[in-house]
């Protein structure tokens, strides 16, 4: 175990010049320096996202892809070069295989409106995680609600792991969609995703991976995993709310029905007939959060310039050390406990409601989400209403950690 903060490994990259780039980092609230530590809910923004924003906004801003004036195709160009940038981001093989949404949720919806509706019918079978997030549940029961199909749900252990024997035995020759998450938003745990994925293609069943909690953590490479298609935010990447991305392997994306109907994903429209634009516009119905979009660019721009493995390497070596000192807390229990874990610690507090203890973190100035985190079957799973979760960034230090492990002591102390 670590004995002091000291021992937390240096970072491969300058954490107080990375700290001087998150404005919102250095404030008080209710008289003490902010921690923030609700990442896993939405990461902070560095000053490079904010003030391409400002710049788009003040100096660029014009509607995309149909103008032929100045500010149209420079606004246009930056929003594509975005798409270039996530396309080498994830490793997809081309710039048609990456679609912009307003993030995990709608790349999700999205998917079972179409993929799902086209291939899934009465009495077939969706396989999902016990730990999925409600956007990665939901979709599928009214998808099975609407098809007459089933549900079939992953179990987990007690530490928190997908039990890979027990999913491979819910293959059927009905098993016509795999939806899971890569880590989970409440426990940590990093699935073994590409296992999962490869046994799932050996009985033919496309995979559709929940990213969100991944890319900010650990390099993802969608062609190394082989998965159909890919999900995540850009909000919980460091940039703006209301961008996300789906990826898809054209092939598949190809063939599926648009989602929505409107401007840009049409070729040609008739009072009898439309035609569709190619890919990846087909499923972009609309004028899309172009300034959100330019922005993910420099986030993601961000993000790549630190190292995703520098980043990996440091947050795993800071919530291991967090580990270590909350376990020191008397009654202090954490749900989740995978061998490979990245991001998250949820934890109890015995005798007390993980609202009470949130309320008076955040009176220390400790910014932790308390609840359920759109997760309430696991939390069902375990037994418990909910946890106090604390959730870490690159830009964390091992000073939040002891601010947290303190105010968890006192909050302890006062709610006795």
């Amino acid at each position: 175990m670590y004995t002091s903060a000291q021992q937390v490994v240096t970072p491969g990259f300058d954490l107080e010049q990375v700290r001087a780039d998150f404005p919102a980092l250095h404030q008080q609230v209710y008289g003490r320096p902010l921690v923030y530590l609700d990442n896993a809910a939405s990461a902070q923004k560095p000053r490079a996202v904010i003030e391409r924003l400002a710049t788009f906004y003040s100096r660029e801003y014009a509607n995309i892809h149909r103008g032929v004036h100045y500010l149209s195709q420079e606004a246009t160009s930056a929003y594509e070069a975005t798409r270039e940038t996530v396309a080498a981001f994830i490793n997809a093989a081309s710039t048609r295989e990456i679609v912009f949404t307003r993030g995990t949720t709608e790349s999700i919806n999205l998917v079972a409106a179409t993929y799902g509706r086209r291939n899934v019918g009465q009495g077939d079978e969706i396989i999902i995680s016990a730990m999925e997030h409600h956007s990665n549940i939901v979709p599928w029961q009214l998808l099975c609600e609407e098809k007459g199909a089933r549900l079939r749900v992953v179990p987990i252990s007690d530490e928190g792991e997908i039990d890979l024997e027990a999913y491979e035995r819910l293959f059927t020759d009905r098993t016509k969609v795999v939806a899971l998450v890569h880590v989970s938003n409440t426990l940590g745990t990093i699935n073994p995703i590409d296992q999962m994925i490869e046994l799932a293609h050996e009985h033919g069943v496309p995979v559709l991976v929940d990213g969100a909690q991944a890319v900010s953590h650990l390099p993802v490479d969608v062609q190394a995993l082989g998965c159909d298609f890919y999900c995540f935010s850009g909000h919980k990447l460091f940039g703006p709310t209301g961008i996300g991305v789906l990826y898809g392997r054209e092939e598949l994306l190809d063939a599926m029905p648009p989602y929505q109907g409107g401007g840009d994903m049409i070729e040609t429209v008739t009072f009898e007939k439309t035609t569709f634009n190619r890919l990846p516009h087909k499923f972009e119905a609309g004028t899309p959060n172009i300034a959100a979009g330019i922005g993910l660019k420099t986030a993601i721009d961000y993000v790549t310039g630190l190292g995703l493995d520098n980043i990996a390497t440091y947050e795993h070596d800071l919530l291991r050390y967090a580990t270590d000192r909350l376990l020191e807390i008397d009654g202090l229990r954490i749900v989740g406990t995978a061998k490979e874990k990245t991001g998250a610690i949820s934890f109890l507090l015995d005798g007390t409601h993980p609202y009470d203890v949130g309320t008076i973190l955040d009176q220390y100035g400790v910014a932790v989400r308390t609840g359920h985190h759109c997760t309430q079957p696991l939390m069902d799973r375990y037994g418990i209403p909910g946890t106090i979760r604390a959730s870490f960034a690159f830009y964390n230090t091992p000073e939040d950690v002891e601010a947290l492990v303190s105010a968890v002591r006192k909050a302890g102390a006062m709610l006795a």
